[in-house]
């Protein structure tokens, strides 16, 4: 099995739009990290997480985590979806395939790196822009 992984990106960010196509298998555990708080210790309790995981107990895809939970309805598997996720001060969010999932204010972590992860199944990132508001 492959280890997980973080891809940090070199520049930090506050405000932004992310857009950003990927493809799940059933398996996949992933995520888009936002304004990472601690760059050596890439979690929730340093950044904001945007979930990919269809088989999340509590967070569906397209959670805010930690602090907004996505209707159960929204799945990644097996298909190619988009997220658009803005943060711009303390408002945050993620729109999947065109739906709003997500919206949100939330002031716990206000700037830093994006990073995408890799936890277990198959995840591709097909493009990701990065547009700074």
């Amino acid at each position: 099995s492959k280890d997980a992984g973080i891809l940090l990106s070199k520049d930090s960010y506050k405000d932004f739009e992310i857009y950003a196509e990927f493809w799940a298998d059933e398996e996949a555990n992933s995520g888009i990290y936002i304004r990472v708080m601690n760059q050596k210790v890439v979690n929730t309790k340093a950044a904001y997480e945007v979930q990919i995981w269809d088989k999340s107990p509590n967070m569906a895809t397209a959670s805010l985590m930690p602090p907004a939970k996505a209707p159960a309805t929204f799945k990644a598997a097996g298909k190619w979806n988009t997220f658009v996720i803005t943060a711009k001060g303390p408002r945050m969010t993620v729109s999947m395939n065109g739906e709003q999932a997500v919206d949100v204010n939330d002031a716990s972590f206000t700037s830093g790196p994006i990073a995408l992860q890799y936890n277990s199944g198959t995840i591709k990132f097909r493009t990701v822009m990065i547009k700074p508001l």
